[in-house]
């Protein structure tokens, strides 16, 4: 951690902990399921929150009995939420102010994101273009989250090392990722709740959050 009381660096997941798209992408595989004639439940969704893209599409072949590849039902997913995302997003209590104010204080930050770039791109064009330092997505990299090398590869881009980092996670999964990689992790559980864990700190909101608070709530 930096000697000045501010992070080192802070790594952010970007579904479900800097904008609410968990409902969108909820949607778009309801959406899928009917246009195929197939089943689709809350649980099968809830299943898939925060995971590497690749293997929810295979999940989702598999249980809809698609006549499909997981790479095409990924393709029909990014295609529906690229387009939604260039519409208004709902933002997550406490992250655009906690992001302004790394920022201010000069604290480097990554994205880190199993969301394919078509999906990204649309959402940084509505934050400031200095937000993010690194962006880390998920057809970008060949081990998506739980794996570590997503953080790791984050940790690598920005010079840092990964015990330094902060990651900011709202999933199991996600937060099993940056565990691997031996971030510290502040959870903001949302619509899964994330299980306990000796590097982990948890949160209700970033709401009121600021970058020296960001150490006093991960108890480094």
């Amino acid at each position: 951690m930096s000697d000045l009381g501010l992070p080192a660096a802070v790594l952010w997941d970007l579904d479900g902990t800097i904008v609410d798209t968990e409902p969108l992408w909820i949607e778009a595989e309801y959406d899928l399921a009917r246009r195929h004639g197939a089943q689709w439940t809350s649980d099968d969704a809830l299943k898939l929150v925060g995971n590497d893209l690749l293997d929810s599409g295979t999940y989702i072949r598999e249980r809809m009995e698609l006549a499909m590849t997981a790479e095409d039902v990924v393709d029909e997913l990014v295609t529906v939420m690229a387009g939604r995302m260039e519409e208004s997003v709902d933002w997550r209590p406490g992250a655009r102010d906690l992001l302004e104010d790394l920022r201010t204080h000069g604290v480097p930050t990554a994205l880190v994101t199993m969301s394919y770039r078509a999906i990204v791109d649309p959402l940084l064009r509505k934050l400031p273009n200095d937000t993010f330092d690194v962006v880390v997505v998920g057809d970008e990299v060949s081990d998506g989250k739980p794996h570590p090398a997503p953080y790791l590869t984050a940790a690598r881009l920005l010079g840092v090392e990964p015990a330094d980092c902060i990651a900011i996670e709202d999933s199991p999964t996600g937060a099993a990722s940056a565990d691997a990689a031996g971030c510290h992790v502040l959870a903001i559980p949302h619509h899964v709740p994330v299980p306990e864990s000796p590097r982990r700190s948890h949160r209700d909101t970033l709401d009121g959050l600021d970058a020296r608070g960001l150490l006093l709530a991960t108890s480094v």
